[in-house]
């Protein structure tokens, strides 16, 4: 399928399933296609993932730039349950970010079934894409969890 139709599907899918990064990230890299800027997909798409990454932890740290957080909130991180599992869940998280990158190494045609995952999961359960390496991440559980499965059977 043609890129730029492929783009204008997802435009519309972005646009019926209520989604703006989608849309506007399909509509962007339709118009630098549109204005012959494709010399810069590359770029875009090796750097595109760590600007992403910057723009989403920036808006993540403005309440310790607006001061909205105390030391006494970053103490009870250490203190509370709540705390404590946000700590464990910020661990397991980048373990898995970490076993994902190690997965799209290994088998990079994989990215096409976590773009499209993602699009079905924003689109149809209003999820929001915060990256490809946690969703491989998950990928690679849930293989592990298949083959033990499978694997008894076989």
């Amino acid at each position: 399928m043609n890129g730029d139709v492929l783009l204008l599907v997802l435009i519309l899918i972005g646009m019926i399933g209520r989604s703006p990064i989608i849309t506007t990230a399909a509509c962007i890299l339709l118009v630098v296609k549109l204005v012959s800027l494709e010399r810069f997909l590359p770029t875009i798409e090796r750097r595109g993932l760590e600007l992403g990454l910057l723009f989403l932890t920036m808006g993540v740290l403005v309440p310790f730039a607006s001061e909205r957080i105390s030391i006494k909130d970053i103490l009870s991180v250490f203190t509370t349950w709540p705390g404590i599992l946000a700590l464990t869940g910020g661990a397991f998280a980048t373990f898995l970010n970490g076993k994902g990158l190690d997965l799209l190494k290994a088998d990079p045609q994989l990215i096409v079934g976590l773009v499209i995952g993602s699009i079905f999961g924003i689109v149809f359960l209003k999820g929001i894409p915060v990256g490809p390496l946690m969703a491989a991440g998950i990928t690679v559980i849930l293989l592990k969890v298949f083959y033990f499965i499978f694997d008894r059977f076989v």
